[in-house]
Protein backbone atom coordinates (compact mmCIF):
# COMPACT_ATOMS: atom_id res chain seq x y z
CA UNK A 1 0.00 0.00 0.00
CA UNK A 2 1.06 3.56 -0.59
CA UNK A 3 2.00 5.70 1.92
CA UNK A 4 0.28 9.23 2.34
CA UNK A 5 3.18 11.11 1.94
CA UNK A 6 3.85 9.39 -1.66
CA UNK A 7 0.57 10.16 -2.24
CA UNK A 8 0.83 13.69 -1.59
CA UNK A 9 3.88 14.07 -3.33
CA UNK A 10 2.58 11.78 -6.82
CA UNK A 11 -0.65 14.53 -6.30
CA UNK A 12 1.55 17.80 -6.71
CA UNK A 13 3.42 16.17 -9.46
CA UNK A 14 0.29 15.65 -11.25
CA UNK A 15 -0.85 18.93 -10.26
CA UNK A 16 2.28 20.73 -11.40
CA UNK A 17 2.16 19.00 -15.06
CA UNK A 18 -1.54 19.43 -15.51
CA UNK A 19 -0.45 23.50 -14.90
CA UNK A 20 2.40 22.67 -17.67
CA UNK A 21 -0.29 21.72 -20.39
CA UNK A 22 -2.64 24.14 -19.65
CA UNK A 23 -0.10 27.24 -19.99
CA UNK A 24 1.00 25.80 -23.13
CA UNK A 25 -2.58 25.42 -23.97
CA UNK A 26 -3.04 29.09 -23.95
CA UNK A 27 -0.97 29.35 -26.92
CA UNK A 28 -3.60 28.08 -28.96
CA UNK A 29 -6.57 30.80 -28.02
CA UNK A 30 -6.70 34.14 -30.06
CA UNK A 31 -5.72 36.30 -27.66
CA UNK A 32 -2.83 38.90 -27.32
CA UNK A 33 0.69 38.29 -27.38
CA UNK A 34 1.24 39.58 -23.83
CA UNK A 35 -1.64 37.39 -22.45
CA UNK A 36 -0.41 33.99 -23.98
CA UNK A 37 2.85 34.81 -22.17
CA UNK A 38 1.47 36.04 -19.01
CA UNK A 39 -0.51 32.43 -19.01
CA UNK A 40 2.73 30.48 -19.74
CA UNK A 41 4.57 32.00 -17.50
CA UNK A 42 2.11 31.45 -14.75
CA UNK A 43 1.71 28.18 -15.81
CA UNK A 44 5.22 27.28 -15.71
CA UNK A 45 5.80 28.89 -12.70
CA UNK A 46 3.06 26.84 -10.43
CA UNK A 47 3.40 23.68 -12.49
CA UNK A 48 7.56 23.72 -11.54
CA UNK A 49 7.15 24.44 -8.26
CA UNK A 50 4.89 22.06 -8.07
CA UNK A 51 6.45 19.26 -9.13
CA UNK A 52 9.74 20.49 -6.84
CA UNK A 53 7.72 20.43 -3.70
CA UNK A 54 6.15 16.76 -4.69
CA UNK A 55 9.99 15.84 -4.97
CA UNK A 56 11.01 17.25 -1.93
CA UNK A 57 8.16 15.13 -0.36
CA UNK A 58 9.68 11.81 -1.95
CA UNK A 59 13.19 13.51 -1.20
CA UNK A 60 13.50 15.52 2.34
CA UNK A 61 17.56 15.35 2.50
CA UNK A 62 17.87 17.18 -0.74
CA UNK A 63 15.71 20.31 1.06
CA UNK A 64 18.12 22.44 0.69
CA UNK A 65 18.98 22.38 -3.10
CA UNK A 66 15.28 22.03 -3.79
CA UNK A 67 14.14 25.13 -1.77
CA UNK A 68 16.90 26.96 -3.86
CA UNK A 69 15.54 25.68 -6.90
CA UNK A 70 12.08 27.00 -6.18
CA UNK A 71 13.05 30.28 -4.83
CA UNK A 72 15.56 30.74 -8.22
CA UNK A 73 11.97 29.55 -10.51
CA UNK A 74 9.87 31.76 -8.90
CA UNK A 75 12.61 34.90 -9.10
CA UNK A 76 14.07 34.01 -12.46
CA UNK A 77 10.31 32.65 -14.51
CA UNK A 78 9.19 36.00 -12.78
CA UNK A 79 11.94 38.42 -14.37
CA UNK A 80 12.22 36.89 -17.50
CA UNK A 81 8.39 37.24 -18.09
CA UNK A 82 8.92 41.14 -17.44
CA UNK A 83 11.68 40.96 -19.60
CA UNK A 84 10.09 39.46 -22.47
CA UNK A 85 6.84 42.25 -22.07
CA UNK A 86 8.89 45.09 -21.81
CA UNK A 87 10.55 44.32 -25.01
CA UNK A 88 7.86 43.40 -26.96
CA UNK A 89 6.31 46.65 -26.95
CA UNK A 90 7.14 48.67 -29.65
CA UNK A 91 8.80 52.02 -29.96
CA UNK A 92 5.61 53.51 -31.53
CA UNK A 93 4.10 52.70 -28.21
CA UNK A 94 6.67 54.29 -26.00
CA UNK A 95 6.81 57.47 -28.23
CA UNK A 96 3.05 57.91 -27.87
CA UNK A 97 3.41 57.61 -24.15
CA UNK A 98 6.25 59.75 -23.51
CA UNK A 99 4.47 62.57 -25.93
CA UNK A 100 1.63 62.28 -23.81
CA UNK A 101 3.28 62.74 -20.83
CA UNK A 102 5.38 65.83 -22.45
CA UNK A 103 1.81 67.52 -23.00
CA UNK A 104 0.28 66.42 -20.04
CA UNK A 105 3.25 67.88 -18.20
CA UNK A 106 2.85 71.45 -20.40
CA UNK A 107 -0.75 71.57 -20.20
CA UNK A 108 -0.15 71.65 -15.96
CA UNK A 109 2.67 73.91 -16.00
CA UNK A 110 0.55 76.47 -18.24
CA UNK A 111 -2.38 75.73 -16.06
CA UNK A 112 -0.72 76.88 -13.03
CA UNK A 113 1.12 79.76 -14.70
CA UNK A 114 -2.54 81.17 -15.35
CA UNK A 115 -3.90 80.77 -11.59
Amino acid sequence: MISLIKLVSYVCIGVGIWFWFWGTLSLLNGRSVLFKLHTLSVGDTLGSILIIFGLLLLRPQEFPLLILAIISLTVWNTMLGYVIAYSSTSDEYDQVIEETLIEESLGRSGRESYE
